[in-house]
């Protein structure tokens, strides 16, 4: 089992910036995949941002220029530095842990953009 604890979400005004984290314990395969997905209200959950842990980085089309994802895989913790942020970026973000024993999700953390 992988554990997932999200932090770092909250309310900011348009153009500001957030950095949330995860950091993941458990059963730890070092070989993984770590990344942010996000759910609005009414809508399916998107990817935002993975990393690998041997360096590879994807973007959602809509966030490239405006989100960094870096991960620190001695502390098997991955960080979405959030910046410009625009009221569509508001959302419930999660976590999202894959390996080759499993796939895990946080719990979720709220961000809300103001306009």
């Amino acid at each position: 089992q992988v554990q997932l604890v999200e932090s770092g979400g909250g309310l900011v005004q348009a153009g500001g910036s957030l950095r949330l984290s995860c950091a993941a314990s458990g059963s730890i395969f070092n070989i993984n995949t770590m990344g942010w997905y996000r759910q609005a209200p009414g809508k399916q959950r998107e990817l935002v941002a993975v990393a690998t842990s041997g360096g590879s980085t994807n973007y959602a089309d809509s966030v490239k220029g405006r989100f960094t994802i870096s991960r620190d895989n001695a502390k098997s913790t991955v960080y979405l530095q959030m910046n410009s942020l625009k009221s569509e970026d508001t959302a419930v973000y999660y976590c999202n842990y894959v390996a080759l024993r499993g796939h895990y999700w946080g719990q979720g953390t709220q961000v809300t953009v103001s306009s």
